[in-house]
């Protein structure tokens, strides 16, 4: 492919909690990787939050400091901005305002991340806009309940990509309306997360969860309600610890003290998220070593079979750890068997922790393949430019 001049856009600087840096980051290492001038742009009126004190403000010294410090890391250095559109007079840190206007005009495709970039008369100069959404179902919905500010927004990009793989096809129910979507997935830069070393003897299986979502996106489609949160589905298999004989870990805040200590008594344990959500390279050690994955998807994507995958476990296969996490209809099209197992009982859950403890190494091969195989950056960023014309 053609060098190409390519801004990734998203709120890694916004909202700079580990794994939403990691999400943000194999895109623009993976496009590196395939040889692009590669741009990391942030111009929103969203206030930054400050991980640290748990706070969100006007000033711009931690979006500047975490993100020169991912540029020199990552090597986007002097190739990144970030715009304050909630002051009139746009504040910004890293590469000016007008050098920015100038590469919305020059580039050859611009990557809106999870849809998180709202539109200015700067950024409309572009006819290259690409949406990537990493949560199916809401925008779908929101399409067959005609909502007008969400169809105009949608129409503005060039190519509709989404993580629910199975949207538009007969398994997802949701009418798409003539909206083209395009399946993608999660890219991993794989070798970030390698490791040769196997898990502790007393290494458990792991997850990370933010337990207070519920409400932001929930939605009512033809009756029914769709929760656009894990923690309802963590409770549907609190059993799943002590039906598999092995202790959970979660690594997450769970405030409701009789809820915490009903999970206790079920086989989990909890770290707190807090220091890892600031630092990206512990959140990458607690993955690296943990013994696999056990996880559960939100409502939403898995009633509506919408063939979602999580990016987190895409980490986790890429360090070699099995995942058994719960069905959206991906296994139809990936995994399945060894390495990575999706579940709907608390009986699959307990056959799934056999198979691994049965031969660890097996499978913990398999989960480094499937990541090779199905998640390494190059390839998903590479088709996803090539489905969209790049």
């Amino acid at each position: 492919m053609k060098r190409k001049r390519i801004v990734v856009m998203g709120f890694m600087g916004s909202v700079p909690i580990a794994g939403v840096i990691w999400q943000h980051i194999h895109y623009i290492v993976g496009l590196q990787r395939l040889g692009h001038d590669v741009y990391y742009v942030e111009d929103s009126a969203r206030l930054p939050y400050n991980p640290e004190t748990f706070d969100t403000n006007e000033s711009l010294d931690y979006p500047a400091r975490i993100l020169g410090q991912l540029s020199r890391e990552f090597d986007f250095k002097n190739r990144w901005s970030y715009c304050g559109r909630f002051a009139s007079n746009t504040p910004t840190v890293g590469l000016p305002l007008k050098k920015v206007r100038q590469l919305y005009k020059d580039a050859d495709a611009i990557l809106n991340i999870c849809g998180a970039q709202e539109f200015n008369d700067d950024l409309l100069v572009s006819d290259r806009i690409i949406y990537v959404e990493s949560d199916p179902a809401v925008e779908q919905i929101k399409i067959d309940k005609r909502v007008r500010s969400t169809i105009d927004y949608l129409r503005r990009h060039s190519a509709l990509f989404t993580f629910g793989e199975l949207v538009g096809t007969k398994k997802f129910p949701v009418p798409t309306h003539g909206f083209k979507w395009l399946p993608t997935r999660q890219p991993i830069v794989t070798d970030l997360w390698k490791t040769s070393r196997a898990p502790a003897r007393a290494a458990v299986f792991t997850s990370v969860a933010n337990w207070s979502t519920s409400g932001l996106k929930d939605i009512t489609w033809r009756g029914k309600k769709y929760l656009w949160s894990k923690s309802r589905e963590f409770i549907r298999f609190i059993e799943a610890p002590k039906r598999a004989g092995e202790t959970f870990e979660l690594a997450t805040d769970i405030k409701d003290r009789q809820l915490h200590s009903k999970f206790e008594r079920n086989g989990w344990r909890f770290t707190s998220p807090h220091q890892m959500s600031v630092d990206y390279w512990l959140y990458r050690d607690y993955v690296r070593k943990s013994k696999g994955e056990f996880t559960v998807a939100k409502d939403q994507y898995v009633r509506l079979h919408t063939g979602w995958f999580s990016d987190r476990s895409g980490c986790y296969l890429a360090a070699g750890r099995p995942v058994i996490t719960q069905e959206t209809g991906f296994s139809e099209i990936y995994g399945g068997d060894s390495g990575l197992f999706s579940f709907r009982s608390l009986g699959e859950i307990r056959e799934a922790v056999k198979r691994i403890n049965r031969d660890y190494a097996k499978h913990s091969r398999a989960a480094r393949n499937l990541a090779r195989e199905v998640f390494e950056a190059e390839k998903v960023v590479g088709e996803l430019l090539e489905r969209a014309g790049v």
